[in-house]
C-alpha cells in the first residue's frame, strides 16, 4: 500500500515537473518526458533500495548514489541520460520539492505556533539568516571565480 502511495506522488511530481518546465522555461512537454521518466525512475529504484538495504541512509542519498551511476563515464547509459535530463531545467523539480516541503509542514503549524511568540521570532531569525548567508557564500564563491 506504501508503494501505491509513493507511486501517486511520483505522478502527481512528475505532471508537475512538466508543467513548470513548460510554464517557466518553454519547454514541451513531451520533450521533457523521457527526462522526467528516468528522474522518477532513479527515485522510485532509491526508494526501494532503502527498504531493501539493511545500510539506514536517507532516501536522497541513493537517489544521489544512483543519479552518480546512471551519469558517470563509464555508464554505458550515460549519454542517453544526460541527454534526456538536460531538457529539464533544475528549478522546476525545485518548486515541487517547496510544494511537498510546505504540505508537508502544514499540519504542524498549529503546534509552532503553541510555543509562543519566542519561538516563532527565532524561526523567522533563522530562516533569515540562513538564507542571507547562503547568499553571502554564493556572492563570494561567484565573486572569487569571476562567474558575476
Amino acid at each position: 500500500m506504501r508503494y501505491i502511495e509513493w507511486a501517486v506522488m511520483f505522478v502527481v511530481a512528475g505532471l508537475g515537473i512538466g508543467l513548470a518546465n513548460f510554464v517557466g522555461f518553454d519547454v514541451n512537454f513531451m520533450d521533457s518526458l523521457p527526462g522526467i521518466l528516468i528522474l522518477l525512475a532513479i527515485s522510485l529504484v532509491a526508494v526501494v533500495i532503502s527498504k531493501l538495504v539493511p545500510l539506514k541512509l536517507p532516501i536522497i542519498a541513493y537517489c544521489s548514489i544512483l543519479g552518480l551511476l546512471v551519469a558517470c563515464p563509464i555508464s554505458p547509459m550515460r549519454e542517453g541520460v544526460i541527454e534526456a535530463v538536460n531538457k529539464i531545467n533544475f528549478t522546476a523539480p525545485l518548486t515541487m520539492v517547496g510544494a511537498f516541503a510546505g504540505i508537508s509542514i502544514s499540519d504542524q503549524i498549529k503546534s509552532f505556533l503553541k510555543q509562543g511568540w519566542k519561538m516563532i521570532l527565532i524561526g523567522i531569525l533563522v530562516m533569515t539568516g540562513t538564507f542571507l548567508g547562503s547568499a553571502l557564500i554564493a556572492q563570494i564563491i561567484l565573486s572569487l571565480t569571476h562567474a558575476i
